[in-house]
């Protein structure tokens, strides 16, 4: 998995975020902590599933993580629960483990730069 160049936070995504919203910095604040509390039970569903090396059931929280990631900003986040997802859609076991793990380290970066960003609580 090539992240070279996936930022953990887009800046571009996040100004465009904030134009669609009329700059309401609360509105977007509110998004990024369903994001976090939706996120963490779909990084959830991600690690289970690796755990029990089943890909047929990353499908779902992968593809949940990798739209919400992509539409916040998330992208390194997105990617990486985009190749879950696509390992999971060929049935595709290896490395799901570790591509889980990466994910859930990836993930506590995220909700970090969004903290930096001041759009965490």
């Amino acid at each position: 998995m090539n992240l070279d160049g996936a930022p953990v936070l887009d800046d571009a995504v996040l100004d465009e975020l904030r134009d669609a919203t009329g700059g309401d910095e609360e509105f977007i604040v509110d998004l990024v902590e369903t994001y976090a509390t939706e996120g963490a039970a779909n990084l959830d569903g991600i690690l289970a599933a690796a755990a029990a090396g089943d890909p047929a059931s990353i499908v779902r929280p992968a593809h949940t993580l990798k739209s919400s990631s992509a539409s916040l900003g998330a992208m390194r986040l997105s990617a990486i629960a985009r190749t879950i997802e696509e390992a999971g859609r060929a049935g595709v076991s290896d490395g799901l483990a570790a591509d889980a793990e990466l994910a859930r380290s990836t993930w506590v970066e995220t909700l970090e730069a969004f903290v930096a960003a001041g759009l965490r609580r």
